[in-house]
């Protein structure tokens, strides 16, 4: 069959609803990318906007023991007790800038008898041993604190810890082993306490805004769906030369593709191979 006719063979329809699927997988992915890139910039919004707002009571964010609007992440919250400090846990496998190490957690008791969970910081692993060489002590006596929100951690099928450590910070596993009415929502972040004491774990900064490679990801999706409609065509009219070879108007492009590529001047690597060629 000469001409383009074979381009409406059952063949060619095939392979150009493979690459229509495939630019609609394509196109999805893309999409998909989009919503991680909105997601990515939410939660920089949600960062920039909680992180400088006024410290509120805890009740006033968590009106109940399990409630916890994600929105409110690092929001902080004012809270006035005591630390339960022979109630201290290490949340075990937590890095810093390379370095193994812990993230200390201390039950913070309030007035009315409930327990919030205080992550005061990070201290590294010991030169050692799997255990900190030293823990700064929390404060004693009735204190004010002012922590940022952040939700339960998933409990991890599989992993498991010493005693006096956690493998996550998912807070219904804490409060069984705490024994008392404690939040279970969400725990907070230390940013202060007062009186504040001589030293403390390393403090949690204030995550840095990153929209992520989302947006470019979405751009090469698109380029990957523009492009197999593009190797379609090259691969179409490569069969055309092929069925066409003999006509007279094919021959003369044929021709006049090979005088083009004749007088192109050839790279370094090409008389490279013309010589090895020569010498096999």
């Amino acid at each position: 069959m000469t001409g383009w006719g074979f381009a409406l063979s059952r063949r060619w329809l095939g392979y150009l609803a493979l690459v229509v699927v495939f630019a609609i997988a394509c196109t999805l992915l893309s999409l998909w990318q989009i919503a991680r890139r909105d997601e990515a910039r939410a939660d920089i919004t949600r960062v920039d906007t909680n992180w400088e707002a006024e410290p509120r009571p805890i009740t006033e964010l968590l009106p109940e023991l399990d409630a916890f609007d994600p929105d409110l992440k690092w929001s902080p919250v004012s809270l006035t007790g005591r630390y339960l400090v022979d109630e201290q846990l290490l949340a075990r496998g937590r890095p810093l800038d390379g370095n193994p190490g812990f993230e200390v957690l201390v039950p913070f008791q309030l007035d009315d008898g409930t327990v919030f969970i205080v992550d005061r910081g990070w201290i590294p692993a010991g030169n050692e041993q799997d255990t900190p060489d030293s823990v700064p002590a929390a404060p004693q006596g009735v204190i004010t604190v002012v922590a940022r929100l952040k939700a339960s951690e998933p409990e991890l099928a599989g992993r498991s810890a010493p005693a006096g450590q956690v493998a996550t910070i998912n807070l219904p596993t804490i409060a069984d082993l705490v024994g008392k009415p404690t939040y279970t929502g969400a725990y907070g972040i230390l940013d202060s306490e007062d009186p504040a004491p001589a030293t403390r774990p390393a403090a949690v900064v204030k995550p840095a805004p990153d929209e992520g490679p989302h947006l470019s990801y979405a751009f090469q999706w698109v380029l990957f769906a523009v492009m197999a409609f593009i190797a379609l065509g090259w691969a179409i009219r490569q069969e055309y030369r092929i069925r066409n070879a003999d006509d007279p108007a094919e021959r003369e492009r044929a021709a006049e593709r090979e005088r083009k590529r004749a007088a192109k001047p050839r790279t370094d690597a090409e008389v490279e191979d013309e010589l090895l060629d020569a010498n096999r």
